[in-house]
């Protein structure tokens, strides 16, 4: 017969059994290159950063039942995707215009842009839990190796249930200590993900017509085509696919420099908060080329904050407005 201190020790090794068998609601692994993202044991993301890419990413985006989100091109070659534009890396944040260097495109991409590169520095936490919370700092670059600016960049995951996960995405960028840094008034940029093939809008590329069932739908109504250089508090991209309506919302935080966004969003899949691209978005007001500039003084930081809300369901399904609603009131 057992003792009666058998019953206590039982217990603990019971309960020490059970936490190392649970895994945490989201697990960031620190590897070589990148961080690994899983939530209940399930990959979530990877957030890469040591790949020789012109800057960090998140690839792939998958839901909780696998379903990727994300266009694999230019990580992994999958038959049947469109392959233009090769710097759009699934998740990403890079401008067209920091200084007059380009940090949005790639080689000949954007024509003869001066090409800077956004160069990892520091992992600073990597921390696991309820809410996953990744925190790196980075280095922008031109051409020759020279620094232009700096930033860091809070990323939190989280598991939304069952069906959904999001991602918050916060960067301050500091310009440096004795030059201004101006955030030029581009179309190319800024917080962007390039949808998967499936989730695209009938578009054409090279002369020939894609299929499509993607459909967008932004705060202030306009869908589809319509929602290009619009601004909205939020902006949703969804498609049905293998008998489920899967989406990508992101909102744009009312602390927003010039909240609300412009959207560039594309038919083909390019989908991106943008702040500083004024003049190209708003043709018809005629503004001046460098309307949208917005300069970071010397010393100075500015900070953008976003959530991508990925989710099943139909906007009105998945309750797009309510979910913006809240993530507008949190601290």
């Amino acid at each position: 017969m057992p003792g009666r201190h058998s019953y206590p020790h039982f217990a603990l090794l019971a309960c020490w059994v059970a936490a190392t068998a649970a895994p945490a609601g989201v697990t960031l692994t620190r590897l070589a290159d990148r961080v690994r993202v899983e939530t209940d044991g399930a990959l979530f993301t990877e957030y890469v950063f040591g790949d020789g890419a012109s800057r960090p990413y998140c690839y792939p985006i998958l839901m909780p039942d696998g379903t990727g989100l994300t266009r694999d091109f230019p990580m992994k070659d999958t038959p049947g995707e469109d392959r233009d534009h090769p710097h759009h890396r699934a998740l990403m944040f890079a401008h067209g215009d920091a200084n007059k260097i380009d940090f949005w495109n790639e080689g000949t991409a954007g024509g003869n842009t001066i090409k800077g590169r956004t160069v990892h520095d520091v992992l600073i936490e990597t921390t696991s839990g309820e809410t996953g919370v990744l925190r790196t700092r980075n280095r922008w670059l031109d051409p020759e190796g020279k620094l232009i600016a700096t930033d860091e960049t809070v990323i939190r995951f989280r598991d939304e249930g069952r069906a959904n996960r999001s991602l918050d995405y916060q960067v301050t960028i500091h310009a440096l200590s004795d030059t201004p840094l101006v955030m030029g008034d581009s179309k190319e940029g800024t917080m962007a993900i390039r949808v998967a093939q499936w989730l695209t809008m009938p578009h054409r590329l090279q002369g020939q017509d894609v299929p499509g069932h993607g459909r967008i739908l932004t705060a202030a109504g306009d869908r589809d085509k319509d929602a290009w250089g619009k601004r909205a508090a939020w902006c949703d991209y969804y498609a049905d696919h293998l008998g489920k309506t899967y989406g990508i919302a992101i909102f744009d935080h009312p602390k927003n420099l010039r909240h609300p966004t412009w959207w560039m969003a594309r038919d083909y899949g390019l989908f991106a908060a943008n702040p500083f691209g004024q003049h190209e978005f708003e043709p018809e007001q005629k503004h001046p080329r460098d309307k949208g500039n917005y300069t970071i003084p010397a010393g100075g930081s500015l900070s953008l904050r976003y959530r991508f809300y990925f989710h099943e369901g139909d906007p009105g399904t998945a309750q797009i407005a309510d979910k913006f609603a809240a993530y507008a009131l949190e601290p």
